[in-house]
Formats: structure tokens, sequence, C-alpha cells
């Protein structure tokens, strides 16, 4: 399928500079190309070539000029075209597959990290995707059956992502490795509150020591549809409370890169020294991860953002 077909379909709906189109086509989850100057620029040249397009410069006082793309009759009249087209085949190329396929040359250990390392990759695919549904990236919602068919579109997305998941947690039993995954028990809460749902975690055994222990957060999240937290400090390592070892830098990263939004329970502040006591302190403005006395502020906190 040629790129200007995607761009056509966007413009069908609002015209658009070339920068936006780039930035929805890179966005987007199920469209495969990468979105690079190169392909939407001779992909543009090629539309208003064809007639299927026109541009504009509009001119700004205080800022550049930009080139605005819109649509044309003829344009609509071929991508309608185009739609009635048979769809192809969705390509099946996996190099997690292939990297599956000749596994067996691995020992449980490096297998499982392998397995580990495939899995943090789906999950910030379903963290990005649900953060994009958040944020109400590019979705055409002209006519309610049009809302329906992009909705539809997005959650199939992510349903391929949580079928992957899905597939390593069966491959992780199928072939006893449950206990390699190191999984904690968490005693996890929700509470709702101003139309928020927040997850509770009182406590873990073991309790959450690094990243890969962040990750079962970012599944409770994904699970429950929320990326709001409260870890009260009976769940976390003592070593999260003391910098050197570099366990609360490896969390708060996942909270980042997840889109998370934490905030900790520190009861008593013995815990509270050093390094530390100057980084919570820094944390205070915050909008990622703050420390409160009781779990009432915390979620007064996460539900008023």
């Amino acid at each position: 399928m040629s790129i200007k077909y995607a761009i056509l379909g966007i413009l069908s709906s609002q015209s658009l500079t070339g920068y936006d189109l780039k930035k929805i086509i890179q966005d987007s989850p199920f469209m495969p190309w990468s979105g690079n100057n190169n392909q939407i620029y001779k992909a543009l040249v090629e539309l208003l070539d064809e007639g299927w397009a026109t541009n504009e410069v509009q001119h700004q006082e205080s800022s550049p000029s930009k080139k605005i793309y819109t649509i044309t009759n003829e344009g609509r009249a071929e991508l309608k075209q185009w739609i009635q087209t048979p769809p192809e085949l969705p390509e099946f190329k996996s190099t997690f597959l292939i990297q599956l396929a000749w596994a067996d040359r691995l020992d449980t250990a490096e297998l499982g990290a392998l397995l580990a390392g495939y899995e943090q990759e789906i999950y910030l695919q379903i963290a990005a995707q649900e953060e994009s549904r958040r944020r109400g990236d590019f979705s055409p919602r002209r006519t309610a059956r049009e809302a329906y068919l992009w909705d539809q579109i997005h959650g199939h997305a992510l349903g391929f992502y949580r079928n992957e998941l899905d597939f390593i947690g069966q491959l992780r039993k199928e072939l006893g490795m449950d206990q390699e995954k190191g999984a904690n028990s968490m005693n996890i809460q929700i509470v709702e509150k101003n139309d928020h749902k927040i997850i509770v975690v009182a406590s873990a055994e073991p309790p959450i020591g690094g990243g890969q222990d962040a990750i079962q957060l970012v599944e409770a999240s994904i699970e429950h549809g929320t990326g709001l937290l409260v870890l009260h400090a009976e769940a976390l390592s003592e070593d999260f409370f003391k910098l050197r070892t570099g366990v609360a830098g490896d969390i708060l990263q996942k909270f980042v890169n997840f889109s998370l939004q934490a905030a900790v329970v520190v009861s008593s502040q013995s815990l509270i020294k050093g390094k530390m006591k100057e980084l919570l302190a820094e944390s205070k403005q915050g909008k990622v991860f703050r420390v409160f006395d009781s779990q009432d502020e915390a979620v007064e906190w996460l539900a008023g953002t």
C-alpha cells in the first residue's frame, strides 16, 4: 500500500501541514510507515501532481510561514475508490519469533531475560497507546459510526499487544519458568475519588526492589485502566530509600517511561535522610512523583491532577 492513501485519508478529515501529517503517522498504532520527512514530502508532491491535494502558504507574524495541505474533490473520489479495493492480508513477521525459534541454545536465565525484555517492550507499547487515548490524539469522529470504527481500530491494536503478553505468560507456564519471573505478591486495592481510579499498594512480598519489579505495577495499571499509584513505604525495599543503590532511580524511570503518576506514603520519617531527603524536597513540585505522610493526602493529590 502507498503512503499516499493514508495521507489522503488523514487530509479528508482536516487540512494539515507536512509536520502534522508526520506526527500523526509516527504516533499511529496501525500505520506501518516511519513517517520520516522523505516519505511524507515525496508523497505530498505526488498528490499535488495528481491533483488530489492542494497547498496554501499561511504567513504568521511571530513564526515561520507554514504550508497547509488540503484534499481536493478528485482526491476524495480517489480515496473512496481505493477504500473499495480488496484489502491486503497483514504481514506476519517478527524478529522476536525468529530469536525464539533458536532460543533452545540459551540457558534458563538467558531465555528468561529474552522473554522479560520482549515483555517490557510490549508494556511500553500498551502504555503509549493508552496515553495516546487519554490525550485524545488524532481520531476523526465526524459521525458516530466513524468514532466507533476508530475506537475499534485502537482497541484491536491494544488487543494484539495484550495477546502477546498472554503468549509470553503461556510460554513461561509451559516451560516451568514461573519461578524465574520472580513475581512479587502485592497487596493491591483500588480506590476511587473524583472519577479517578487509583491503585494502592499497601505491601509486597518480597518488597519492590527494582525496575523489573515495577513492571508488575505497570501490568496492574494496564489491567485496571489507570496510571495513578499510591505506594506505601512498606511495599518498597529499604534500598529504595538509599539513593546510592540506584533502586529509586530505576523505579522512578519506569514510572516516567510508562506515564505513571505515583505517590509514596512514608509514615516513618527515619527513612528520609541524606540524599533521599534532598530528592524528596525537589519532588514536592513534581508531576510524576511525590511523597506524603498519609494515604488520604496522596489520594487527594492524584485525584486532583
